[in-house]
Protein backbone atom coordinates (compact mmCIF):
# COMPACT_ATOMS: atom_id res chain seq x y z
CA UNK A 1 0.00 0.00 0.00
CA UNK A 2 2.89 2.22 0.49
CA UNK A 3 4.07 3.15 -2.97
CA UNK A 4 3.86 6.96 -3.15
CA UNK A 5 7.01 8.78 -3.50
CA UNK A 6 6.37 10.86 -0.27
CA UNK A 7 5.13 10.49 3.33
CA UNK A 8 1.75 12.59 2.50
CA UNK A 9 1.50 10.57 -0.56
CA UNK A 10 1.45 7.12 1.16
CA UNK A 11 -0.60 8.77 4.50
CA UNK A 12 -3.39 10.01 2.19
CA UNK A 13 -3.79 6.91 0.13
CA UNK A 14 -4.20 4.70 3.49
CA UNK A 15 -6.08 7.48 5.27
CA UNK A 16 -8.77 7.92 1.61
CA UNK A 17 -9.01 3.91 1.48
CA UNK A 18 -9.75 3.06 4.76
CA UNK A 19 -12.60 5.63 5.14
CA UNK A 20 -14.08 5.34 2.13
CA UNK A 21 -14.56 1.64 3.00
CA UNK A 22 -15.34 2.95 6.68
CA UNK A 23 -17.44 5.61 6.01
CA UNK A 24 -16.00 7.47 8.95
CA UNK A 25 -13.02 9.87 9.58
CA UNK A 26 -9.61 8.42 9.40
CA UNK A 27 -6.13 9.66 10.36
CA UNK A 28 -3.45 7.82 9.16
CA UNK A 29 0.62 8.14 8.75
CA UNK A 30 3.30 7.96 6.95
CA UNK A 31 7.17 8.93 8.77
CA UNK A 32 10.67 7.51 8.01
CA UNK A 33 14.00 8.29 8.23
CA UNK A 34 15.72 11.47 6.00
CA UNK A 35 19.40 11.94 5.50
CA UNK A 36 21.18 14.60 4.46
CA UNK A 37 24.21 13.43 3.12
CA UNK A 38 22.01 11.13 1.10
CA UNK A 39 19.98 13.35 -0.77
CA UNK A 40 16.84 12.16 2.07
CA UNK A 41 16.95 8.49 1.76
CA UNK A 42 16.11 6.65 2.87
CA UNK A 43 13.12 8.39 2.74
CA UNK A 44 9.82 6.26 2.08
CA UNK A 45 11.53 3.27 1.65
CA UNK A 46 12.67 3.18 5.74
CA UNK A 47 10.75 0.06 6.81
CA UNK A 48 12.39 -2.00 3.48
CA UNK A 49 15.93 -0.18 3.00
CA UNK A 50 18.04 -2.59 2.99
CA UNK A 51 15.54 -4.97 0.36
CA UNK A 52 12.12 -6.65 1.10
CA UNK A 53 12.27 -8.53 4.03
CA UNK A 54 14.56 -6.35 5.84
CA UNK A 55 15.22 -6.21 9.66
CA UNK A 56 16.11 -3.10 12.01
CA UNK A 57 19.28 -4.29 12.18
CA UNK A 58 19.97 -4.98 8.36
CA UNK A 59 19.02 -1.41 7.39
CA UNK A 60 20.67 -0.08 10.18
CA UNK A 61 23.90 -2.22 9.13
CA UNK A 62 23.28 -0.59 5.69
CA UNK A 63 23.02 3.16 6.53
CA UNK A 64 26.18 3.16 8.66
CA UNK A 65 27.94 1.33 6.04
CA UNK A 66 27.08 3.86 3.74
CA UNK A 67 27.75 6.65 5.74
CA UNK A 68 31.36 5.19 7.20
CA UNK A 69 33.53 7.80 5.45
CA UNK A 70 31.46 10.62 5.86
CA UNK A 71 32.36 13.27 9.05
CA UNK A 72 29.88 14.17 12.02
CA UNK A 73 29.38 17.20 10.54
CA UNK A 74 27.56 15.91 7.95
CA UNK A 75 25.90 13.40 9.38
CA UNK A 76 22.51 15.33 10.27
CA UNK A 77 19.50 13.67 9.61
CA UNK A 78 15.61 13.70 10.67
CA UNK A 79 12.64 11.43 11.35
CA UNK A 80 9.87 12.87 9.46
CA UNK A 81 6.22 12.12 9.67
CA UNK A 82 2.83 13.48 7.86
CA UNK A 83 -0.70 12.43 9.43
CA UNK A 84 -3.67 12.75 7.22
CA UNK A 85 -7.01 13.87 8.83
CA UNK A 86 -9.49 12.35 6.17
CA UNK A 87 -12.88 12.77 6.20
CA UNK A 88 -15.82 10.85 4.16
CA UNK A 89 -16.51 13.56 2.08
CA UNK A 90 -13.15 13.64 0.41
CA UNK A 91 -11.97 16.64 2.41
CA UNK A 92 -8.72 16.24 4.29
CA UNK A 93 -6.14 17.89 5.94
CA UNK A 94 -2.15 17.44 6.82
CA UNK A 95 0.05 17.76 9.50
CA UNK A 96 4.07 17.55 9.41
CA UNK A 97 6.44 16.70 12.33
CA UNK A 98 10.26 16.26 12.37
CA UNK A 99 12.94 15.38 15.30
CA UNK A 100 16.67 17.13 14.02
CA UNK A 101 19.28 14.93 14.53
CA UNK A 102 21.92 13.11 13.18
CA UNK A 103 23.08 9.68 12.88
CA UNK A 104 25.83 8.20 15.01
CA UNK A 105 29.07 6.09 13.96
CA UNK A 106 27.83 3.14 16.07
CA UNK A 107 24.09 1.58 17.55
CA UNK A 108 23.63 2.48 21.13
CA UNK A 109 20.73 1.82 23.41
CA UNK A 110 17.72 -1.04 23.66
CA UNK A 111 14.62 0.75 23.77
CA UNK A 112 12.87 1.78 20.80
CA UNK A 113 12.78 0.22 16.74
CA UNK A 114 13.89 1.35 13.57
CA UNK A 115 16.11 3.06 13.33
CA UNK A 116 16.02 4.63 17.21
CA UNK A 117 19.95 3.22 18.07
CA UNK A 118 21.49 4.80 15.32
CA UNK A 119 20.15 8.56 15.51
CA UNK A 120 21.58 10.92 17.95
CA UNK A 121 19.80 13.64 19.43
CA UNK A 122 22.36 16.28 20.17
CA UNK A 123 19.68 18.12 23.17
CA UNK A 124 20.31 14.88 24.65
CA UNK A 125 23.78 13.75 23.94
CA UNK A 126 21.54 10.32 23.37
CA UNK A 127 20.77 7.66 20.65
CA UNK A 128 16.70 7.76 20.53
CA UNK A 129 17.56 4.33 21.68
CA UNK A 130 19.02 5.49 24.64
CA UNK A 131 16.17 7.97 25.75
CA UNK A 132 13.65 5.87 26.50
CA UNK A 133 9.95 5.99 25.55
CA UNK A 134 8.97 8.94 27.97
CA UNK A 135 11.12 11.49 26.33
CA UNK A 136 11.13 9.82 22.80
CA UNK A 137 6.98 10.08 23.11
CA UNK A 138 7.52 13.83 23.79
CA UNK A 139 9.94 14.88 21.40
CA UNK A 140 9.00 12.72 18.25
CA UNK A 141 8.16 13.56 15.18
CA UNK A 142 4.25 11.26 15.29
CA UNK A 143 4.51 13.69 18.72
CA UNK A 144 4.93 17.11 16.94
CA UNK A 145 2.60 16.12 14.47
CA UNK A 146 0.19 14.80 16.65
CA UNK A 147 0.08 18.06 18.27
CA UNK A 148 -0.56 20.08 15.41
CA UNK A 149 -3.34 18.36 14.46
CA UNK A 150 -4.92 18.25 18.37
CA UNK A 151 -3.97 22.23 17.69
CA UNK A 152 -6.41 22.59 14.63
CA UNK A 153 -8.81 20.29 16.33
CA UNK A 154 -8.93 22.60 19.27
CA UNK A 155 -8.94 25.92 16.85
CA UNK A 156 -11.81 24.66 14.83
CA UNK A 157 -13.90 23.54 18.39
CA UNK A 158 -14.20 27.33 19.06
CA UNK A 159 -14.61 28.66 15.60
CA UNK A 160 -18.00 26.88 15.96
Amino acid sequence: MEDGETFFENALKKAKVVSEHTGEWVIADDSGLVVDSLGGRPGVYSSRYSGPGATDDDNNRLLLQELQSVPPEKRGAAFRCVLVLYKPDGNYRSFEGELRGSIARSPAGSEGFGYDPVFYVDAYGKTVAELGPDIKNRISHRAKAFEKLKKSLQHRRHDV
